[in-house]
């Protein structure tokens, strides 16, 4: 994963490769990770937002969905 995306957090990984290349990515990555991972991966889109999130397990930060809009939840302390 390292290789293909970048990882600003342990298991968050933001995209920078082909649209085609990080389809197929995130394709392995959920036919190979399991529930317990945790992960979260950010893909790039040619469509409105312009991103796409993807999760595997459950994450540390609660994502929402706000009118088509994918968010994460983050506190204010």
């Amino acid at each position: 994963m390292k290789l293909w995306f970048i990882e600003p957090r342990p298991n968050v990984f933001v995209s920078g490769v082909k649209d085609s290349v990080a389809v197929k990515l995130v394709d392995y990555m959920f036919k190979h990770c399991t529930s317990k991972a945790g992960l979260v991966i950010f893909r790039t889109t040619p469509e409105a937002p312009g991103y796409k999130i993807y999760n595997i397990g459950q994450p540390r930060k609660e994502m929402i969905d706000v009118c088509g809009l994918q968010l994460i939840v983050e506190s204010l302390r």
